[in-house]
């Protein structure tokens, strides 16, 4: 099988030596091709490489992770952060569907992380959800409330606020916005619920995530339902019916 051909950028020496050396021990899948411990470097690496996957630091001075990804013109490879970065930024790692490993980096999480980029590359995926990736980090830097969402045509910008609520299919999710069709992503309900959790939303059912701004009624009963702003009437799980009346109570 092929290896992937894979470059580290970090600015410490110790950590693109370990992760090379764990890489080798864990994943023999992999061939690093070039190591770097400067962004800037790493950026010449990269264009005269044409790596098939990057280990990239995020905190690195004159030019950080996020920098060096926007001074590309087409991101044609696999990305995942090697970071101790906030809580906050990771909710737009998981939602972009990036990969990211937390230091010190876990054997288990390395050899899953690099069984996931395996599987895209030889599915030939594209690699719209790291642009995805860097719009949303764009949106948390400027503390716009949108999210950007990775689309078979390609990235769709959504407001929080336009989305009414959210449904599970399987191990797919709907989301109902104000205007236009249901968009379908291939995310679970509940990675959904765990990126908007910074927002007013909450989790009535098993199959239903809904924005408390867009509730117009609820109907109480075993659990209830709810009425939403376009007129939608949505099951509440009795388990659920708690965390609805303390939500609206505040």
């Amino acid at each position: 099988m092929k290896k992937i051909r894979t470059i580290i950028i970090d600015d410490e020496l110790s950590c693109t030596e370990t992760l090379t050396m764990e890489l080798e021990m864990f994943c023999p899948q992999v061939e690093v091709i070039a190591t770097s411990n400067s962004a800037s470097d790493g950026l010449k690496e990269i264009t005269a490489q044409s790596p098939d996957l990057v280990f990239l630091d995020i905190e690195m001075p004159w030019m950080n992770g996020f920098e060096l990804l926007q001074q590309i013109n087409q991101i044609n490879f696999e990305v995942i952060f090697v970071t101790a970065y906030d809580q906050f930024a990771l909710k737009a790692f998981k939602f972009s569907a990036v990969d990211f490993l937390l230091k010190p980096v876990k054997k288990a999480d390395l050899i899953a992380a690099v069984s996931k980029v395996e599987d895209r590359l030889q599915k030939n995926l594209t690699t719209e959800h790291i642009e995805a990736l860097l719009s949303n980090m764009q949106f948390l830097h400027h503390e716009i409330n949108s999210i950007a969402v990775p689309t078979q045509e390609g990235i769709e910008f959504i407001p929080v606020d336009d989305i009414i609520y959210c449904s599970a299919d399987n191990n797919y999710t709907f989301i109902h916005k104000q205007e236009g069709s249901p968009l379908l992503l291939s995310k679970s309900l509940k990675q959904i619920e765990s990126m908007l959790s910074a927002y007013p939303f909450v989790r009535i059912h098993q199959s239903h995530l809904i924005n408390m701004k867009h509730i117009r009624k609820y109907i109480r009963g075993s659990g209830g339902y709810v009425i939403m702003s376009n007129g939608q009437q949505l099951a509440v799980a009795r388990a659920r019916k708690d965390d609805i009346i303390n939500w609206m109570n505040k």
